[in-house]
């Protein structure tokens, strides 16, 4: 007997810490507990120790981290007609324990499922070019429809990302044989702009060329023309000097002595190969002076004596008429300024060829 009451205070001992524990909830840090009491909704339990009524109460806990869900791979038309497959992966987040449990049967289930229709009409909506290059806005008004949809079941959706896009193997093989025919156009375009940039560099080369060609002709030209010039000017000059020398010399002489000069003169005309001489009108004045010279005239006047000055009285000065005959010094200092001014004419033209770009 005693046994057997032993037993039985065992079991109501046994009996009422089994009913003390199921009054004690442990809620995670990550987690909020729904609490409900006989078919009740009582509140929500945050982290920590609860403490409930026992045996009538269910508690049910919801994780708030961040779950990530993946949708299946589906097949889906372009707007061009297009198959391909597309999959994603969704982030969302409970952020009302109570609607997330009393609104929905199961949020994960139905999030998906939600972002696998949702996908199929955006997707149907683009051709495969703009699905290719606007990935990020594909995520982005996939994540603004499934959020607003969400929100009632109090699941936040965080960010929606797209794994992969396939298209067919035929639209593969196209856009393969479209991206080779692309590059080729490009490579053609990029020869053709390289042969047309060598072309006029090349023509820009010649036609640089020839203008400096053309300005060491004219600067050679000009450099001659100036040398004959001197030389001519140098000639003049030398040849009135020998003119001013015999002028000079010659108003010395009386008419006998000129008489005498003529008179070789005449003989030294007389000794040419040629066999017709013409004599001027005035050398009937020549005969009479060599004849009066001779004393077959009737008279033989005499002629004084000119000189420099008498000669300067009727002609005037030597030096105004003839000019100054330059010196060594005088020559260099010309050809000097004509070599510098030809050489800065150059260098304005080269400086002006490379203002215009004629690098």
């Amino acid at each position: 007997m005693d046994t057997w009451i032993l037993i039985l205070v065992a079991v109501i001992i046994l009996a009422i810490v089994i009913v003390l524990f199921s009054g004690v909830k442990i809620v995670q840090p990550y987690e909020q507990g729904v609490y409900m009491r006989l078919g009740k909704f009582i509140g929500i339990l945050n982290q920590g120790l609860n403490v409930v009524f026992p045996l009538i109460n269910v508690v049910v806990k919801i994780d708030l981290r961040t779950q990530v869900l993946d949708v299946p791979r589906q097949e889906v038309i372009t707007k061009d007609n297009s198959p391909v497959v597309v999959d994603a992966i969704i982030y969302i987040k409970v952020t009302d324990p109570k609607k997330a449990f009393f609104e929905i049967i199961d949020y994960r289930f139905a999030t998906v499922n939600l972002a696998q229709t949702t996908l199929r009409s955006i997707v149907g909506e683009m051709e495969l070019d703009e699905i290719l290059s606007n990935r990020e806005k594909i995520n982005i008004q996939l994540r603004d429809t499934l959020d607003e949809n969400t929100d009632k079941w109090g699941v936040r959706v965080e960010s929606v990302e797209i794994k992969e896009i396939d298209p067919a193997k035929k639209v593969k093989d196209s856009m393969e044989e479209q991206t080779s025919a692309e590059r080729k156009r490009r490579a053609a375009i990029l020869e053709a702009d390289g042969q047309k940039k060598a072309a006029i560099m090349q023509a820009e080369g010649k036609k640089k060329s020839r203008i400096l060609e053309a300005e060491g002709l004219q600067q050679s030209m000009v450099l001659e023309a100036e040398g004959k010039k001197l030389a001519t000017i140098l000639e003049g000059q030398g040849e009135a000097q020998r003119l001013r020398i015999i002028s000079v010399g010659a108003t010395a002489l009386d008419s006998k002595a000129l008489s005498v000069l003529s008179m070789e003169t005449i003989k030294s005309v007389g000794q040419g190969e040629s066999s017709k001489i013409f004599f001027p009108m005035e050398v009937t004045r020549l005969i009479e002076g060599i004849s009066e010279y001779m004393g077959s005239a009737n008279t033989v006047p005499d002629r004084e004596i000119s000189n420099i000055k008498d000669l300067e009285k009727t002609v005037g000065s030597v030096n105004e008429i003839l000019g100054t005959i330059p010196n060594e010094k005088e020559i260099l200092a010309r050809l000097t300024k004509v070599d510098k001014t030809v050489t800065e004419e150059v260098n304005e033209a080269v400086a002006a060829l490379n203002r215009q770009g004629y690098n």
